[in-house]
């Protein structure tokens, strides 16, 4: 069962990184062509250009953290959590494909880094 759902994820990782190179690619192409900008010339065309850039960075971003799922699938260690080695939630895995941290170690740590609120 763990076997076919390790295929199963892997599949689904591999069409999405499909996806994302394709949507970089598209994107990279209109970054070649950044707009004229000057006073009261170009103003939406930059702002269109400077949100493209923004999303191909998050792309980009979103890509690494699937070839990292990719990488752990291929090592065996997909699905279990970095910090507790217990098993990660096939939905969280879902969601979340670069996640390394099971959600009671994700809340823990999230509480650590939070700053505490004082009392009134």
């Amino acid at each position: 069962m763990v076997i076919k759902s390790q295929e199963s994820a892997a599949q689904a990782l591999r069409r999405e990184m499909g996806e994302l190179r394709g949507q970089v690619a598209a994107l990279e192409m209109a970054d070649k062509h950044r707009p004229e900008y000057g006073l009261e010339r170009g103003d939406p065309a930059i702002t269109r250009w400077e949100l493209e850039r923004a999303l191909l960075e998050r792309l980009r971003q979103r890509a690494a953290k699937v070839e990292q799922a990719l990488t752990e699938v291929g090592n065996g260690t997909r699905g279990i959590c970095a910090q507790c080695g217990e098993h990660i939630h096939p939905d969280r895995v879902a969601v979340l494909p670069g996640t390394r941290l099971c959600i009671r170690c994700a809340k823990e740590a999230e509480g650590e880094s939070r700053p505490r609120r004082r009392r009134r």
